[in-house]
């Protein structure tokens, strides 16, 4: 199957509002009784099961079976990722203003920290980044920054060593802004995106839950991930 046809047969099952209204509900990979989805959703009973048949025969969705009970979660955390960039998607309208919609806000067990891509995603990200920048870490404007020379001294002391992950670079290596959603602002993509998101894992300091872009954060990786680029309180007086 083609790339064109494939997104046109995913477009079409999530097409129907109350299709889509599924999927948005298992974005947190909390699998869910095909009962509770149509309370969530408005639908009778047996609509709900068709509808989550439809998804699931399409590789959408799947079922475990507990007991006599079946619980639908999505089927992969691509399938999550796609839900979500269509969600984080501003509609033109037909006088050229932009639709005014609202996006429906994530889940709060993806919210603080979730896998975006190759990288961390999350307000835990956003905070990141944001510290980099304020320490003069990073440099630059736009979507691409660079990491200045205090940035590449300082993580070296954290373990990214950024001549080695990009040595072709003039200064370190290109910073992407990833704007998935607009509720969150940019965080870190990237090769430093990549690397410091390889640190936590590695450092246990997170770790990722099955099938679900949500990120487990242990105590201690708070700790350490919030004294990156921590800038200190000055002291009046």
């Amino acid at each position: 199957m083609n790339a064109a046809s494939s997104i046109s047969q995913i477009a079409s099952l999530m097409a129907d509002p109350k299709r889509s209204a599924m999927l948005w509900a298992l974005i947190d990979g909390t699998p869910r009784l095909a009962k509770e989805l149509a309370v969530m959703t408005g639908l009778t009973s047996s609509s709900a099961c068709a509808h989550l048949s439809l998804l699931s025969s399409a590789g959408l969705l799947r079922h475990e079976a507990r007991g006599r009970k079946r619980y639908f979660c999505l089927a992969t955390p691509q399938v999550g990722a796609a839900v979500e960039a269509l969600a984080s998607v501003q509609l033109e309208s037909a006088k050229g203003a932009q639709a005014k919609a609202p996006v429906p806000p994530l889940p709060m067990s993806v919210r603080r920290a979730r896998r975006c891509g190759d990288h961390l995603g999350g307000e835990l990200a956003s905070e990141l980044y944001h510290r980099l920048v304020v320490a003069g870490w990073l440099e630059g404007s736009g979507r691409q920054l660079m990491v200045s020379d205090e940035g590449r001294t300082q993580l070296a002391l954290v373990g990214v060593y950024i001549d080695a992950l990009a040595p072709h670079q003039q200064r370190g290596c290109v910073i992407c802004h990833c704007t998935e959603r607009n509720d969150q602002g940019p965080h870190l993509g990237g090769v430093l995106g990549q690397a410091l998101f390889r640190l936590f894992l590695q450092s246990g300091w997170m770790r990722e839950a099955e099938d679900t872009r949500a990120l487990h954060i242990s105590a201690l990786g708070i700790q350490q991930i919030n004294r990156i680029a921590r800038v200190p309180t000055l002291q009046v007086g």
